[in-house]
């Protein structure tokens, strides 16, 4: 980065107040590894979740349950009428509108406000600031207060929407038991099942949940319950930045196992049934 120059802002840092450096940085480690880390993970997420959402076909094992959670609730009118359940089919058959169209929107919007990807994202993908002592290539810096950074304001409320998205998700590997002879229980229940629950520990160790179980409360004393939900989740919270990850891998292999078996590739190891 360049000097500041007589016709730019005084602003953020390059303000008077601060220190005048040339240079982008003086560190001298690998600083931007991280970062590029980072991008590659979440571009391998997006442009594999973009286009299994798209491809609407090889979502479901009508013999095991088996339904990935990228098309959960199949509510679209060309859903196979056994994934979808007792889910209304109301969703037009097209091919630019995803099955589960109604879900995935607010789970992506879970995600973007979340507090750890707006710290991965911001870092990242607008340099705000890329590392540590590196200074940013913005000139301003309004934080959440204008539009539509001030929409991240709105995590609490799709909090609750990704909670029920995860009971829908939990529906979905208990169904997976059954099999043609009764109850069945094979690889992909192992993978359904794990997904689902890791799902839950990312959602519940969300600062929203955390704020919802003890946030407002001024006397831990009188409300023993709640304190102690506080605390677990808490305890939880520390590692979300590893959950946020760990789910994102989960997500893909879970629905990658689906389309295998969905689309004959491969046969699910059956333990039971």
């Amino acid at each position: 980065m360049s000097a500041p120059t007589a016709d730019r802002k005084a602003t953020g840092v390059f303000s008077p107040g601060r220190a005048q450096i040339a240079q982008r940085t003086l560190r001298t480690d690998n600083w931007l590894k991280a970062p590029i880390v980072t991008d590659l993970g979440f571009a391998a997420f997006i442009i594999y979740a973009t286009v299994r959402a798209f491809m609407q076909n090889n979502y479901y094992v009508a013999e095991y349950h088996y339904l990935t959670p990228f098309y959960s609730p199949c509510i679209s009118k060309g859903c196979v009428p056994e994934a979808s359940h007792f889910w209304p089919q109301i969703l037009p058959d097209v091919w630019w509108l995803p099955y589960a169209a109604l879900s995935l929107p607010f789970l992506l919007l879970f995600r973007l406000t979340c507090y750890y990807y707006r710290g991965a994202y911001y870092r990242t993908v607008w340099q705000s600031p890329t590392a540590c002592a590196v200074a940013e290539p913005h000139a301003k810096y309004t934080g959440e207060t204008r539009f539509p950074l001030i929409l991240q304001n709105t995590h609490r409320y799709f909090f609750y929407i990704a909670a029920l998205i995860s009971v829908i998700n939990t529906y979905d590997a208990i169904i997976a038991f059954r099999s043609p002879s009764g109850f069945g229980f094979g690889l992909g229940n192992v993978i359904l099942v794990v997904n689902v629950i890791l799902l839950w520990t990312y959602t519940i160790s969300c600062h929203s949940c955390r704020h919802v179980a003890g946030g407002r409360l001024k006397h831990f004393s009188k409300h023993p319950v709640r304190y102690w939900m506080w605390t677990q989740i808490s305890k939880l919270n520390t590692r979300h930045k590893l959950y946020a990850w760990i789910t994102l891998g989960t997500l893909m292999l879970t629905d990658f196992y689906v389309m295998l078996v969905a689309s004959g590739t491969i046969s699910d190891l059956r333990f039971i049934g």
